[in-house]
């Protein structure tokens, strides 16, 4: 895991200067004790996504273990989440309202021709967190997708991709939208 440390006071005059310069600022990342920024969390709930539970659990805490700058977790009971993941009898997809927000669907026709829905939860929520497909492509590559075959099952990102994730959400000036388009369809 990735350590970063960045003063709040740098930060925040900063953000004051970029919000002046007409550019757009973000919040600055809340530190810990130590100066180690916090994780930005981003909710999920995947009440809706049936017998792909415990796939969409394992898919989030793969991106919890090959990234620093973001963290997934279930939504508390009562509060909406981030990511509202449903399954359904179609290809599977993500819809993206913006950066760490969206819907994901595990389809079943993907899952029906034998692809591991392990690798199909890691990889629509990786649209989620800013990715787009990159296909064809290897198994080595999470975004991917389905061009690398049914026989791959690699659920976790490679480093160029977790590289793109910790860009998007770590850091002061994180950018407010990654590389997939806002309100966009991703049908893998």
């Amino acid at each position: 895991m990735h350590v970063r440390t960045l003063t709040g006071g740098f930060a925040a005059a900063l953000a004051v200067t970029f919000s002046l310069m007409g550019g757009q600022a973000v919040a600055a990342p809340v530190a810990d004790a130590d100066g180690a920024l916090a994780a930005r969390v981003v909710t999920y709930d995947a009440s809706g996504s049936a017998e792909f539970r415990s796939a969409v659990d394992r898919g989030a805490a793969i991106w919890n273990e090959s990234v620093d700058a973001v963290e997934l977790r279930p939504v508390a009971a009562g509060q909406r989440a981030n990511i509202r993941v449903l399954a359904d009898n179609g290809w599977p997809r993500a819809i993206t309202t913006s950066l760490g927000n969206g819907t994901v669907y595990i389809g079943r026709q993907a899952v029906n021709e034998g692809h591991n829905t392990i690798r199909i939860s890691s990889h629509e929520l990786g649209h989620i967190l800013g990715l787009p497909d990159r296909k064809p492509g290897p198994c080595t590559s999470l975004m991917s997708g389905s061009s690398a075959g049914t026989s791959c099952t690699n659920a976790y990102p490679n480093t160029a991709e977790k590289a793109e994730v910790e860009g998007y959400f770590g850091g002061a000036f994180a950018r407010t939208a990654g590389a997939v388009p806002v309100n966009s369809l991703i049908v893998n």
